[in-house]
């Protein structure tokens, strides 16, 4: 079975010869077993009152980190142990700071900076082989969201194209449905313009064929008169 890619991190409690002494002791342990016990925020509380005692307590601010991990408080946990890399010229130690930084990062899928940290951690201690598995845990992670990044862009890519490709179409559609109405618009037009036919009564047939009936008469009576007159004329030139 693999090895669980997060390294539990261990908790200092011994070595300490600080004139606090029992103590300091007695407040780390107090906080050791609340962290076995998984009651990672009362571990947080016993660590910060053994910091309280001893305010150069390498071990008490070191093992508060942890109890912040347990919280799931991971940018804390990364302030925290930042703040005691300057507190200690050790090299296991750093290279300990080091290899928690980057389980805090690799669980807040900071992938990238927790690849750095693990490798600053294995500069210092070449031979630690979980720190050398996490490292390539956190590569994986790393390309797997890189791909995902990809896949997202070029699925974002393709649907902009769909996108812009059916807003195209639906301006064209609207373009010939623009012009459609403008051709039925201009039919609409000629037709009102030209002079629709009135249906005519009888009566008003009847009345209009006399009137026309009634106007070729009179149209006789002139030309006849007319006629008789240059008969009249004429027949008085022959005397």
């Amino acid at each position: 079975m693999k090895r669980s890619v997060l390294i539990l991190m261990v908790l200092m409690g011994m070595g300490i010869t600080s004139a606090y002494g029992q103590n300091e002791r007695k407040v780390i342990r107090d906080g050791v077993r609340a962290y076995e016990d998984g009651e990672f925020g009362e571990a947080e509380v016993q660590f910060r009152k053994a910091e309280n005692i001893n305010q150069e307590s390498y071990e008490a601010e070191f093992n508060t980190g942890v109890a912040l991990y347990g919280q799931e408080k991971y940018e804390e946990t990364v302030k925290q142990y930042q703040a005691l890399l300057d507190q200690t010229d050790d090299a296991g130690k750093t290279a300990q700071i080091w290899h928690n930084i980057g389980n805090s990062l690799l669980e807040a899928q900071q992938y990238a900076p927790s690849i750095e940290s693990y490798k600053n951690s294995l500069r210092l201690n070449p031979s630690d082989e979980d720190t050398r598995y996490n490292l390539a845990y956190a590569k994986q992670k790393l390309k797997e969201e890189q791909q995902q990044q990809q896949q997202n862009q070029d699925q974002n890519k393709d649907q902009d194209q769909q996108d812009q490709d059916k807003d195209q179409d639906q301006q064209d559609q609207d373009k010939d449905q623009d012009q459609q109405d403008q051709d039925k618009d201009q039919d609409q037009d000629q037709q009102e313009q030209q002079p629709v036919p009135r249906e005519i009564s009888r009566e008003d047939a009847e009345r209009m064929l006399k009137a026309i009936q009634q106007q070729e008469k009179d149209v006789k009576e002139k030309v006849d008169k007319e006629k008789a007159a240059a008969a009249k004329v004429k027949t008085e030139k022959d005397w």
